[in-house]
């Protein structure tokens, strides 16, 4: 393994070393934020599985030394529910292509703010479509963080660790068993915040608020169970959970109280010790992806900003949690952004704005994304529906041509990634600053302190948990 890791720390010239041991230092920290990482990076993604291993390792060892840590959001978000810090959205940002080149341009745009309250995410579903599993995604972030300079911890989020229903009918045990294994995966890669989303198995069918929602509140106690045990010494993992399927009916705060209610006295059944959920997503509008006409735009979307404000109020009063989460919001207009703190919204889940820039931006070579829409008209035709025009098509199935182009995406001429990567650094840093994190660093300081997890040789290989590229993003 030494062999290995001089090798790929050749580049460095010396700036990071590893002993006989396998203890990595870093004499020189400034050196890590240059060419070196890039080259360092490529081989944690694209290596051989030995290269692949070391170097996802020598990532995680340097970011520990210099202080790029993974970490839990659970402590701040307690915090807001005591009422200690407020005014304030928690930006959760899913990183599905060019994953390095986006990742900084978030990191560029965080260091420049100093801003520290934001999450990085990725859904079970695009684990699946963009070839990113948690090992991998954890890398490339820590890669992205120290080649910017930034400093700080690194929230990572499995978002929507989603139940799926057509599964869960055919074999209950199997489908959460899927998602237990999903959970082991992600915590040992330092995923420190994760999303539960059983709300898929909510029965409308039923006569009662509390027989809606019993399977998902007891499933999601399960699965909080099941976190718990896997979390490392120190940390308590941020859980969320969700009371109604995004571009569903509209939550009221007596569901939540169904869900709440029945999850708390689940939860305390399988051990009083058991810390639950940081927070609680809802719907007030949204889905995923936005609705797409037949030109392509996007339609616009009525928000019920005032729904939203009363669960998050009710969330923190009645239950001591940070508030409510709204998902689906990237294609909302910029005017909109500003309504969530004021509604002192607790997190918002950002995802489909910045793949749509990839695709759709002027410096996209035309012949690379021509490249990718004819791969599009073969390999997911199925998915094409009845009267649906190019553009609905095209819009809806272009996340699938992240992962089987993955290589080809992050060998864009540096060019074209530059004028990508400038251009996302702008959408991040109005998100940054809109949402009232710029200058969260210090706050963030005050709750957060990740403790060093340091590991003296690259992990254990982990078994890849089932792909589902269907379950929610």
């Amino acid at each position: 393994m030494q062999d290995i890791a001089r090798k790929l720390l050749e580049p460095f010239a010396g700036a990071v070393t590893v002993d006989d041991a396998g203890k990595v230092a870093v004499p020189r920290p400034t050196t890590v934020a240059g060419p070196a990482t890039d080259k360092l990076v490529w081989g944690a993604v694209f290596g051989d599985a030995a290269t692949r291993d070391t170097a996802r390792w020598l990532l995680w060892e340097i970011g520990q030394v210099v202080g790029v840590r993974p970490a839990s959001i659970h402590e701040l978000y307690m915090a807001r529910g005591r009422g200690a810090v407020h005014g304030f959205t928690v930006p959760a940002i899913n990183i599905r292509g060019l994953a390095y080149d986006s990742a900084r341009a978030l990191f560029r745009a965080a260091r420049s703010l100093e801003a520290a309250a934001f999450i990085c995410e990725i859904a079970r579903s695009e684990m699946a479509y963009t070839d990113q599993r948690p090992a991998e995604y954890v890398s490339v972030l820590l890669a992205a963080a120290l080649r910017e300079g930034y400093r700080g911890p690194l929230f990572v989020q499995g978002d929507h660790f989603q139940v799926n229903a057509k599964k869960f009918a055919a074999d209950p045990e199997g489908e959460v068993g899927a998602i237990k294994a999903l959970v082991t995966e992600a915590v040992a890669a330092g995923f420190y915040n994760i999303d539960v989303d059983t709300s898929t198995l909510v029965d409308l069918k039923q006569p009662t608020l509390d027989t809606q929602q019993r399977v998902n509140y007891e499933r999601a106690a399960e699965l909080t169970e099941a976190i718990r045990r896997e979390e490392p010494t120190g940390v308590t993992i941020s859980i969320g959970a969700e009371i109604g399927e995004v571009g569903g009916k509209n939550s009221t705060i007596e569901e939540q109280h169904a869900f709440m209610d029945g999850y708390q006295k689940a939860l305390k059944a399988r051990g009083g010790s058991l810390v639950g959920t940081s927070k609680i997503s809802v719907q007030t509008g949204t889905s995923h992806g936005g609705v797409v006409l037949p030109d392509g735009s996007i339609a616009d979307v009525s928000i019920d900003f005032e729904t939203l404000r009363r669960l998050s109020r009710d969330a923190r009063e009645k239950y001591a949690m940070a508030g409510a989460v709204q998902h689906g919001a990237s294609t909302l207009p910029n005017s909109a952004f500003g309504k969530f703190p004021e509604m002192e919204t607790a997190e918002i889940h950002l995802a489909t704005a910045f793949q749509s820039l990839l695709f759709d931006h002027q410096a996209t070579p035309a012949a690379f994304k021509a490249k990718l829409y004819d791969w599009l008209r073969t390999n997911a035709a199925g998915e094409r529906k009845a009267g649906e025009t190019d553009e609905q098509f095209f819009y809806k199935t272009r996340k699938k041509a992240v992962g089987p182009f993955k290589k080809e995406w992050w060998g864009l001429p540096e060019v074209v990634r530059a004028g990508l990567g400038a251009a996302l650094e702008e959408q991040f840093a109005f998100l940054l600053k809109t949402l009232k994190v710029d200058g969260s660093a210090e706050m963030v300081a005050r709750h957060v302190k990740p403790a060093p997890m340091r590991r003296g040789e690259p992990a254990a290989a982990v078994t890849a948990a089932p792909d589902d590229a269907e379950a929610g993003e």
